[in-house]
């Protein structure tokens, strides 16, 4: 369905739903889903799922716990720059009070299963995990989260293996993850190309996700199967 929306606007009349533990709310859940996240959360699980997500922080900073090619370690997302995710790694969101983000996934299909995991400290033994079809990212996660704290898993800091899948949905990705940039700045370096009217696309074609800039002029998608989100962020130019 077509329609506008100040995302400024919006956010103001949501702050109310950015709630603990994971403090999003959803804008638009159809072939895309746009959330804005809030802070502060209380999250140390890791998501784990086959599509990629784009994030984009408004307002201060956070940081994306991500499990790369078997490491721990954190990307700092700073305000204004944006992030792509490549599908299949464990990523925990780390977010503070007086902060908010966007993220963009797409539609799960019927076969996929989304990850929730919990890990043994830094290492990458499974402390706790629960696989299942996500259909609503707004209702779905917290009860899961609620049941680790209430688990035996989460009182001794010990797996049970009775409890984990002897063989995940799909292996874990082994590509590495990229470091944020600053939208602002990109934009701004490439302000010629945008104004003569060529569309540029900002993580190039090696991934599932489009993300492209449209300067001056017309311009049209190359499919029309598709959810398209439009922001218009003119005043970065």
């Amino acid at each position: 369905m077509e329609r506008c929306v100040r995302v400024k606007s919006w956010v103001e009349e949501n702050r109310a739903s950015f709630q603990p533990p994971v403090c999003n709310k959803l804008m638009h859940q159809e072939q895309l889903k746009i959330m804005f996240v809030g802070g502060p959360n209380t999250r140390k699980d890791y998501h784990i799922e086959e599509g990629e997500e784009v994030f984009y922080q408004l307002e201060g900073d956070m940081v994306l716990r991500v499990l790369e090619q078997g490491e721990h370690r954190d990307v700092v997302i700073r305000q204004g720059e944006i992030f792509l995710l490549p599908a299949r790694v464990p990523h925990s969101p780390q977010r503070f009070a007086n902060t908010m983000g966007l993220v963009i996934e797409r539609r799960r299909m019927e076969t996929e299963l989304d990850g929730l995991r919990y890990y043994v400290g830094d290492t990458e033994d499974v402390l706790f995990e629960k696989w299942f079809h996500c259909k609503d990212l707004g209702t779905q996660l917290a009860p899961i989260i609620q049941e680790f704290f209430h688990s035996e898993q989460y009182r001794t800091g010990k797996p049970n293996p009775d409890q984990l899948l002897k063989e995940p949905p799909f292996p874990l990705s082994t590509r590495s993850v990229m470091e944020p940039m600053s939208l602002k700045a990109w934009l701004e370096s490439h302000s010629r190309e945008l104004q003569a009217g060529t569309s540029l696309s900002l993580f190039g074609d090696s991934y599932e996700t489009q993300v492209i800039a449209h300067g001056q002029g017309s311009s049209k998608g190359p499919r029309q199967d598709v959810d398209v989100w439009l922001w218009q962020l003119a005043r970065l130019l």
